[in-house]
């Protein structure tokens, strides 16, 4: 697919739809652009929420609200730092 589109003074572009639909590109979504060969390739950074699933998450912290994981996680960590350190941080 090619298409054209506009720079303005501001040096801006605005992603024409068929590329935005392409790519599964919304209001607030980040991008990243690389150059290759004097050519810009443009991706989509994937949601946090898009990768679920990609890694594996032990069955007791399943469901519960990420705040809670990360807290879990944390105490765990420096639960972890003081039995081989001795000492607390």
């Amino acid at each position: 697919m090619t298409v054209t589109a506009t720079v303005t003074t501001k040096g801006q572009i605005t992603l024409p739809v068929s590329i935005r639909k392409a790519l599964g590109i919304g209001k607030g979504d980040r991008l990243t652009f690389a150059l290759k060969d004097n050519k810009v390739e443009i991706e989509r950074v994937p949601n946090f929420l898009d990768l679920a699933g990609s890694i594996p998450v032990p069955p007791e912290l399943r469901g519960l609200p990420w705040e809670e994981v990360r807290r879990r996680t944390y105490e765990a960590r420096a639960q972890e730092w003081v039995e081989q350190n001795g000492v607390v941080p």
